[in-house]
């Protein structure tokens, strides 16, 4: 399959995560949004990779995915402490940081 087809399914996916981290008010889902984007980008690396023969971008969606399951673990793991405090997960009604 050529280049041009991963990179705008890539797009697609970067976008409809963004459109999801714009649009939800649920942590949740916000958080599965962003970690949509980091997939759409992560394909376009692996595309450009497979494209240009050299393993270097495989190399860094490795470790991008590797930080981004610690990352998932820390996030989930805010968002549950948020929970019990708040009881909710709605971004809205969660204002802890304000004065």
């Amino acid at each position: 399959m050529p280049l041009g087809f991963y990179l705008i399914l890539s797009a697609i996916l970067f976008t409809i995560g963004m459109v999801g981290v714009l649009t939800k008010r649920n942590a949740i889902m916000v958080f599965m949004c962003i970690e949509l984007m980091m997939n759409g980008a992560n394909l376009t690396l692996v595309a450009f990779s497979a494209f240009l023969d050299n393993p270097v971008g495989q190399i860094f969606v490795f470790f991008v995915i590797a930080v981004a399951a610690a990352e998932s673990a820390v996030g989930l793991a805010i968002i549950i402490a948020i929970f019990r405090n708040k009881l909710t997960v709605n971004i809205n009604e969660i204002n802890i940081l304000k004065w």
